[in-house]
């Protein structure tokens, strides 16, 4: 998903270079990582949402209180890989992923939502250092002026993970063999339920868990590897002070609502397709159709890593962002397969905005990029309120085609970035 900003480096740096071109497959995989587990959030919400029989807004906390950790994390994870380096930061953040990971444990045991909600704040906190390391440090491993193309293609690792984790954790989560649900029970008989149910969510994030182990392991072994990391100290909320820059700033809104934008299609695709004017499907089925809208991100990304050698960066954001206005548009107002594939071919325009929103708006930033960069992670925190407002027009209007009308303002306002930010800084 995502959605990864970095912390600590300027592309545009005439002196931004580090010469260690093999951990560029490493960063690679962390991209992967990151962007599989944010993912499966758009597979855990619909069956939290029946499990604790949840309306759209109570379920988008899921996402609120993943995304709310970009704020809170943001600025001191920028802080710590400036004090620890990049591999040693990469290290905190695998680890603290990892117990965000075993935190699903007693959330299953206790049945309870708001420990699941706490889970995924250490997760997400986790997962917020790894990218603090990851997007920068892509922007270093190579010249300067390819960052733009570099950046992209590193994406496209990370909508590889958010491709191949949904499906198979539809598979491994949703659909379960209950033959009653959870509205239908109450009292221990409902615990017990949910406890039940739950434990395919636990045994998935514990094989995470492994995994992530393994991953720090291997990162520790190479905490040496970069020679000539540089970093400009900073002291408190150092960065704000850059929103008073009409193109950071600028920037900075427009990763806010395109987080929001991007999380709130995808928290809401599973129950969209449900429906039986869309598609009708059932749980798992629509669960498996993820992989659609976050392999069109991938496709893109791969795309747009050429595209974005020969086309203005910020003629090419404007145009996907056009784009993105106009397929929710005609998914809203269709019924049916065209209605349900036209909001999944939306993953396909988001491809290149996050990279290309970042990279613009921190065009010249040099020395300060690593306040920047904090910053910009704080914005991610769109991924929180977006979602949660997206909701709760849902269940106003009892309607998910009106939601999306707030997705489609977040569109526009890219698009206007866009044509704003469209010659070199």
């Amino acid at each position: 998903m995502a959605l990864q900003p970095g912390a600590v480096a300027s592309p545009e740096s005439t002196d931004s270079h580090i010469d260690a071109p093999q951990l560029q497959l490493f960063v690679m995989g962390l991209f992967f990582i990151f962007g599989g587990i944010t993912s499966l959030n758009d597979v855990i919400i619909p069956k939290l949402k029946e499990l604790f029989t949840l309306n759209y807004t109570q379920a988008m906390l899921v996402q609120f209180c993943f995304f709310t950790a970009y704020a809170v994390i943001g600025i001191p994870g920028a802080r710590l890989v400036k004090k620890i380096g990049y591999m040693r930061g990469a290290v905190a953040g695998l680890l603290t992923m990892m117990a965000g990971c075993l935190l699903f444990i007693p959330a299953s045991q206790t049945a309870t939502y708001g420990v699941f909600l706490l889970a995924l704040f250490v997760l997400a906190s986790g997962v917020v250092i790894v990218q603090v390391v990851s997007n920068p440090l892509i922007s270093l491993l190579g010249k300067p002026a390819t960052a733009h193309s570099r950046l992209t293609f590193a994406q496209a690792f990370n909508s590889l993970g958010t491709t191949v984790f949904p499906f198979f954790g539809s598979i491994l989560i949703l659909g379960g063999l209950a033959t009653v649900t959870a509205d239908q029970l109450s009292g221990v008989e409902l615990d017990a339920y949910r406890t039940a149910e739950s434990q395919a969510i636990v045994n998935g994030y514990l094989g995470i868990a492994v995994a992530l182990a393994l991953v720090a392991g291997v990162v520790w072994m190479f905490r040496n590897a970069l020679k000539g990391e540089k970093h400009e100290a900073s002291e408190g909320l150092a960065g704000l002070d850059l929103l008073k820059r009409p193109r950071f700033g600028f920037g900075a809104l427009c990763i806010f609502l395109y987080v929001g934008a991007e999380v709130s299609i995808g928290s809401l695709i599973v129950n969209y397709l449900m429906q039986d004017h869309v598609m009708g499907l059932q749980e798992q089925a629509a669960g498996k159709l993820i992989a659609f809208y976050w392999g069109g991100a991938m496709v893109g990304r791969f795309i747009g890593s050429a595209l974005l050698r020969m086309v203005s960066p910020g003629k090419l954001l404007a145009t996907v962002a056009f784009g993105a206005i106009l397929l929710i548009t005609l998914s809203t107002q269709t019924n049916g397969h065209i209605s349900g594939y036209a909001l999944l071919a939306v993953g396909l325009t988001n491809a290149i905005m996050f990279p290309t929103i970042f990279t613009l708006a921190c065009e010249k930033l040099g020395s300060r990029a690593a306040d920047g960069s904090g910053i910009i992670n704080v914005a991610i925190v769109g991924g929180a309120v977006i979602p949660l407002l997206t909701g709760i027009i849902a269940d106003l209007t009892s309607s998910l085609a009106l939601a999306f009308i707030l997705p489609m303002a977040c569109y526009a306002v890219i698009a206007a970035f866009g044509i704003y930010a469209r010659r070199p800084a």
